[in-house]
């Protein structure tokens, strides 16, 4: 290799053509020394670079050939899980290529082997990816040879031989190339390419996934990668009514909006000071004739989503159901619809003063960006739930909160930003400022709003994306890239959501 490097005056990938197939018939042949005639004929060749010429690409050094890619797109669905080499070219014809298939199919890759160790191979696959993502397929596969297995075949199975490979106690040339380069073993396939003895006639289906696929649709609208979050850290103040209450909400509403906002995040109990008015009852008698403001409020938000075109998060209020004590909030679409959250976990003082009980249901929302969770206060510091909703495909993470003390605002804190690096995802809490006198057992808040990430290098290395002044009435706007999470999940320093031992434990819903 070493002398090689000393020549090598330019490296060129670029697409094949015809008039380099003898050439290219020279550098098969190199390649497959243990493989007799497995080279292509000139007329399959010019009949690939017919049907598909973005993807038949070859490496020079010296403008002379060093390696070559050779792939097709299919449509995967129409093979079978057991498929042959054979049956993907479609007997070499190629006939199985279509423009309208989902999946980009590796026909060849080879190094010569006095380029071997100069990692050319790396740039082909690269530009695989690459184009598989420009042409918005939803992945790469390909059969993969096992040239050492001949070695191990009278005492190891194939599935064995892989599982080994993979553990570092053998080493396979081809597989452990693949498997490096971000590829997955999905399947073993019998009998795949004729007169691969080295291999024993197995091969390993290898896939890679684009984390970047766009499943095409009809609709006029696409989900959003890059999106904005208004938080509002809302200050506590007597109201008169609901109306004046109201009229607060829309002024944050609309200057989110102004913002282009995607989402817009009350704090939790922000209507606490309505119950001002019912001050004389007792704790448990105030909370309940609070709870009558809910569905108004709800529905006035609803309206106020539609009309500002943003999605509302409306914290969480008191609701009653069947004689029973809530804490819920609703998510307001945009478009209109609305989903509903509670508060899972109550806390001592919620449930002695206020006689609260803990609701059932968690599950992520769809939105125009993606999938989101909502976790109320208290429910953040248990790690099951951030879980459960990462399982789901939860992108964003909302937590509405009220804190009175700063130990309980660090809690709070602490544990969200936990959720964001353990779940991958983005999380956003919201809290309330100030005190309310005249409102038992709601006198005095403490908040910071802000927005975590995951730490690794694509984020703030303190996990902090942005955050609002302690204490101060205000908004925070800002911008979350949902493709980062995508590239973290597969390709991040490391990967909580991946390396969990399932083997081991795992979090389950009754």
């Amino acid at each position: 290799m070493n002398n090689y490097m000393e020549e090598i005056e330019n490296i060129e990938l670029t697409f094949l053509k015809i008039e380099d197939y003898q050439e290219l018939k020279e550098a098969m042949i190199d390649s497959y020394i243990n493989m007799p005639n497995s080279y292509w004929k000139e007329e399959q060749i010019q009949n690939l670079i017919n049907l598909f010429p973005e993807g038949q690409v070859v490496i020079k050094i010296n403008d002379k050939i060093a390696g070559c890619a050779l792939s097709i797109i299919v449509d995967y669905n129409n093979f079978d899980e057991k498929h042959s080499y054979k049956d993907l070219t479609g007997n070499y014809t190629f006939s199985t290529h279509s423009i309208d298939g989902d999946v980009l199919y590796g026909i060849d890759v080879f190094i010569k082997p006095e380029y071997r160790g100069l990692r050319l191979g790396r740039r082909l696959y690269d530009f695989r990816k690459e184009l598989c993502e420009k042409l918005n397929l939803r992945g790469i596969a390909f059969g993969g040879r096992i040239p050492n297995y001949h070695k191990h075949a009278d005492v190891l199975s194939p599935k064995e031989y892989i599982n080994k490979v993979k553990v570092k106690e053998i080493h396979d040339p081809v597989l452990n190339f693949q498997l490096s380069n971000d590829f997955h073993a999905t399947k073993i396939l019998k009998g795949y390419l004729q007169g691969d003895d080295s291999s024993g006639e197995f091969a390993v289906l290898m896939e890679w996934d684009n984390i970047y696929y766009q499943k095409p649709t009809k609709k006029a609208t696409t989900k959003k990668e890059v999106v904005r979050m208004g938080l509002v850290q809302w200050q506590m103040r007597p109201y008169k009514n609901l109306d004046e209450l109201m009229h607060q909400v829309e002024f944050f509403i609309e200057s989110l909006s102004g913002y282009r906002s995607d989402f817009a995040l009350f704090p939790e109990f922000f209507n606490a000071p309505l119950m001002a008015e019912n001050n004389h009852l007792s704790e448990p008698e105030a909370i309940r004739e609070l709870a009558n403001y809910t569905q108004p409020i709800i529905e006035r938000m609803s309206q106020l989503a539609i009309s500002y075109n943003i999605n509302i998060i409306s914290g969480s209020m008191p609701e009653l159901i069947d004689g029973h004590l809530h804490n819920a909030g609703y998510l307001l679409r945009r478009d209109g619809t609305s989903e509903r959250y509670e508060k899972l976990h109550i806390t001592p003082n919620e449930a002695k003063v206020w006689g609260l009980i803990g609701g059932n249901q968690i599950k992520a929302f769809d939105t125009d960006c993606g999938k989101i969770g909502v976790l109320i206060c208290y429910d953040s510091e248990f790690p099951e739930l951030g879980r459960m909703l990462a399982d789901d495909g939860m992108n964003i993470l909302f937590v509405p909160f009220l804190t009175d003390t700063q130990n309980g605002y660090s809690r709070v804190r602490n544990c969200s930003q936990a959720r964001a690096i353990e779940n991958e995802c983005y999380v956003a809490i919201a809290g309330s400022v100030g005190n309310l006198p005249k409102v038992n057992n709601m006198d005095i808040q403490y908040a910071q709003s802000m927005v975590f990430t995951p730490c690794d290098f694509a984020f703030p290395a303190t996990g902090i994306k942005a955050e609002a002044t302690p204490n101060t009435e205000m908004t925070l706007i800002v911008d979350v890239d949902l493709t980062l999470l995508k590239e973290l999940n597969q390709f991040g320093s490391v990967r909580n959501l991946k390396d969990r031992r399932k083997d081991l434990y795992d979090v389950i819903r009754k």
